[in-house]
């Protein structure tokens, strides 16, 4: 049976040392197709000598795509750079999903999940796929209500099925599951994607986390200028490099779940500051 840590009181804060040489917020888009270049997609980062984010500069264009994205992330992985990012889309489904699918695991629900929903191909967008998932589909969304067990702990999240309302997740989460089975196998033993590689990151690994920016952004005043999407990437990127110098980061890798909330939470994710 799978065990929790008790959370660090923030009181004392637990030593850490996870050595990244980066923070990366990025706020992302499911809109049009992969290599698409959208101003919705935006990212930050923040070095630990930095005293707070900077944008990163999309290669070879005026803004992001999700392929740019993946493809620059991939090439930190390959340099063997140990850095953390939150992106802020699902990382996976409710468990109602892997019972409805019979998928024993989460990269068993990745795989799967990109061979039914390949949004990472060319020319290929969620809105194009989602008319043929209503019935035809093999694997069409669930119900608009389904939560995961992390949503349902969090004030104003929806589900990922959602589609087509303000603050909605579901177009988002469905174009980067793919991209986040492609980084997995470029990333090899080096990339840990939490909680499914487990609930505490080894040192010197890079690290991917699901981010809720409305968690962060209240915390921390972003420069002015900055549009929506470019705040929350900001203070995404801000978040995660202040928890960690404030030696906080492992009390969010142990959120206070039972055995039974944490086996669920290793299939359906969560959201790296909740709870």
């Amino acid at each position: 049976m799978m065990t929790v840590a008790t959370p660090f009181s923030a009181a004392e804060p637990p030593f850490f040392n996870a050595g990244f040489s980066r923070y990366i917020g990025i706020d992302y888009s499911g809109a049009a197709t992969a290599g698409s270049r959208l101003p919705g997609l935006q990212v930050f980062e923040q070095s630990p000598a930095e005293g707070l984010p900077r944008p990163v500069a999309a290669p070879e264009g005026r803004h992001w795509s999700r392929a740019s994205i993946a493809a620059w992330l991939a090439g930190l992985l390959e340099a063997r750079e140990p850095f953390i990012a939150g992106l802020d889309h699902g990382f996976s489904f409710p468990l109602s999903w892997f019972r409805a699918h019979q998928l024993p695991d989460w990269p068993a629900f990745l795989a799967d999940f990109t061979t039914h929903w390949p949004c990472h191909l060319p020319e290929i967008s969620v809105e194009a796929l989602r008319p043929a998932a209503y019935p035809a589909q093999p694997r069409p969304p669930g119900a608009s209500h389904e939560l995961r067990l992390t949503e349902a702990w969090t004030a104003g999240a929806k589900s990922v099925f959602l589609f087509d309302v303000q603050g909605s997740v579901a177009k988002s989460t469905f174009a980067g599951l793919p991209w986040l089975q492609y980084l997995r196998q470029r990333g090899s033993d080096f990339l840990h994607i939490w909680p499914f590689d487990g609930w505490q990151p080894a040192p010197g690994k890079a690290v991917l986390v699901e981010a809720y920016p409305s968690l962060y952004r209240r915390r921390y005043p972003a420069p002015s200028g900055l549009g929506p999407d470019a705040r929350d990437a900001w203070a995404t990127a801000r978040w995660l490099a202040d928890m960690d110098q404030r030696g906080l980061l492992p009390r969010y890798f142990h959120p206070p779940l039972t055995s039974t909330e944490a086996a669920q939470a290793r299939m359906e994710g969560w959201i790296l500051g909740v709870g």
